[in-house]
């Protein structure tokens, strides 16, 4: 496909781009007025994500409203251990929460791997609604969590500040742990390659709960199966956003994938020098900076970009965007990454 906007790509390729390209991790949400107009309507956030023509609408507005350089399907990454058999419940405000966990060797053996991905149609279903909406404006992004994220919700049965069950088992049962932490990566790679093949243009992998993790159990529990999905995607550029995993950079660029994110607490220097100048960086603005003015937000990103300076970047946040930052807080940042032109040097 031509696209109107291909910044995102080029750029994650390596290629030459006129400016640094910008979007948002959560961008669709409820910093959008126009969201959270859908959302009173609905019964909750799983009736928006498993509704494919909703899913699309919610995912094209930040497109539309804050003009970003790409779209990211709206989802969520708990999909993929209930395509597994592992129903999820989303209770307003209080975050993710599972009936039944997992405990055992009978309840992993229980799981549904071979083709659990299709029974997220509704995904799929949403890409293919986005990608005719977008008529090429911009490139989507599809996106999965990391098989460690998935497994520290499967087996904690909610979020949680230390997912202290999910590290037990580790420790106690690392036969157990890796046997899980394997089926979720058939499980993530399908699913990803069915994003792909509906028309995501490019995928993200989130570990979101990397931080929790001692090096040398991020070594042996997640990196090898971050590196499996990474070396199975060939189709599109992978990004890889490891929060909190300061400690395995140098790793992460070894990683057979195109991009990797940053969170706000990587000093950006330190990073390029520890991943090396053949990857893409993403990021990486301190989330709560949207809540100063409008001229400290077109500092803090100017200080950011010049900072990566003119090597290959995607600007972002170091998180998602948090649900009670304004809108136009938001579109402050787009614009002033936007103002910030200058020619990438690969």
């Amino acid at each position: 496909m031509k696209f109107k906007n291909d910044l995102i790509l080029r750029v994650a390729r390596g290629e030459k781009a006129e400016r640094t390209p910008v979007w948002l991790m959560r961008q669709a949400g409820r910093i959008l007025p126009e969201y959270r107009a859908i959302r009173e309507k609905l019964s909750g956030f799983k009736e928006l994500a498993t509704t494919p023509s909703l899913a699309a609408e919610v995912t094209l507005q930040p497109v539309d409203i804050l003009n970003v350089d790409a779209a990211i399907i709206f989802s969520d990454i708990l999909v993929v251990p209930e395509a597994m058999g592992l129903t999820y419940e989303m209770p307003e405000a209080k975050g993710p929460w599972f009936p039944k966990k997992i405990n055992n060797l009978s309840d992993v053996n229980s799981l549904r791997v071979l083709e659990a991905e299709l029974e997220l149609e509704y995904v799929y279903e949403a890409i293919k609604i986005t990608k005719k909406e977008l008529a090429g404006r911009v490139p989507l992004i599809g996106f999965a969590g990391a098989p460690w994220t998935i497994f520290a919700y499967m087996v904690e049965g909610h979020g949680s500040k230390t997912f202290s069950n999910a590290k037990k088992m580790l420790y106690s049962d690392p036969t157990l742990s890796h046997l899980l932490l394997e089926k979720i990566t058939t499980v993530t790679i399908a699913y990803l390659k069915k994003q792909i093949a509906s028309g995501a243009d490019l995928v993200q992998i989130f570990d979101s709960w990397a931080g929790i993790l001692s090096p040398e159990q991020y070594n042996e529990f997640s990196l090898p199966y971050i590196s499996k999905i990474c070396d199975a995607i060939t189709e599109v550029p992978t990004t890889i956003f490891a929060k909190g995993a300061f400690f395995a950079r140098k790793q992460l660029g070894l990683l057979n994938c195109e991009t990797i994110g940053l969170d706000w607490n990587m000093d950006i220097e330190e990073s390029r020098a520890l991943i090396g100048n053949k990857k893409t960086l993403q990021g990486n603005l301190d989330p709560c900076v949207l809540y100063t003015s409008f001229s400290e937000i077109k500092k803090h990103t100017q200080n950011m970009l010049n900072k990566f300076g003119n090597h290959q970047h995607i600007a972002n946040l170091g998180h998602g965007v948090y649900p009670d930052t304004e809108k136009d807080k938001v579109r402050c940042f787009v614009d002033a990454v936007k103002e910030h032109q200058f020619a990438l040097v690969v």
